[in-house]
């Protein structure tokens, strides 16, 4: 193949004379993300208006992505859907994707704002499973190691957890724990758990009032996965005498920020 026919092979397929291969890819990933955001999928004439893009560049990168799989055209309705390779793409993220690395570092500015342990925990067989934790500096404060396994209805993480799911869900797997009573303040009835999870939801993250240790407060909101469901819980706990009802809102507001933050950073979506 001689030097003009590449050329020219290159301008059909990147859109046309005067676009570039970086111009060109740019937007590809216009296109595939205005796809993405189409539930219902979109037409040429539709993508050409919220991308900015000439009709036949839309056309002619359409066709390029289509022979690759990564959009498919649906004749009946005439609206292009996200392909097969674009998923298989946006798998790998998913199978590299590690709520714990990417916490971290989140984790440890929220310690440092509050001066409290954060933690973060998932949910595991009927019960809740720390997998990491930046302790605080302080002389009395909350301690479990990455693999403590604590109960999953009377812990922060555990409620929060449970709250994120939809009470058609949660109701059911409380019924199947054995709602032992730890301490004076654990929530052992079914009803008064669903009120707990009601409330949770209602202001977005969950507490754990000396229900699972005596002294110890704990404030936690879920970080969710691409399909809005709870994928592990981020807390933040210590000492009642430092945590007063007083302060509850404000680690509550701090804690559903870091975890939004954790949810944005291992792709996950809005709570469904």
């Amino acid at each position: 193949m001689d030097g003009d026919h590449r050329r020219r092979k290159a301008m059909e397929e990147t859109g046309g004379a005067g676009v570039n291969p970086v111009q060109a890819l740019s937007r590809s990933l216009d296109l595939l993300e205005a796809i993405a955001a189409a539930e219902d999928g979109v037409g040429s004439a539709d993508l050409a208006r919220l991308t900015g893009q000439p009709a036949t560049t839309v056309h002619r990168l359409l066709k390029s992505l289509e022979q690759r799989s990564y959009v498919s055209f649906d004749e009946d309705c005439q609206r292009w859907f996200i392909g097969v390779r674009a998923f298989t793409v946006g798998g790998a993220f998913l199978r590299r994707r590690n709520p714990t690395l990417v916490a971290r570092p989140i984790m440890r500015r929220l310690m440092e704002r509050v001066g409290e342990t954060a933690s973060l925990a998932i949910e595991d067989g009927g019960e809740v499973v720390i997998l990491t934790q930046i302790e605080c500096r302080e002389m009395m404060r909350a301690l479990s190691r990455p693999g403590t396994r604590v109960p999953l209805y009377c812990s922060g993480v555990g409620k929060a957890l449970l709250a994120a799911l939809p009470e058609g869900e949660a109701t059911p797997l409380l019924e199947k724990l054995p709602l032992a009573r730890i301490t004076d303040r654990t929530l052992t009835g079914i009803e008064d758990l669903r009120r707990d999870l009601a409330d949770s939801r209602a202001r977005g993250f969950a507490i754990d009032d000396e229900e699972h240790s005596v002294g110890l407060r704990c404030v936690a909101a879920a970080v969710l996965d691409e399909h809005g469901g709870p994928l592990c819980a981020l807390s933040v706990s210590g000492p009642a005498v430092r945590i007063p009802d007083g302060r509850l809102a404000e680690l509550g507001a701090l804690v559903v920020r870091a975890a939004e933050e954790i949810t944005l950073a291992v792709g996950g979506g809005p709570r469904r």
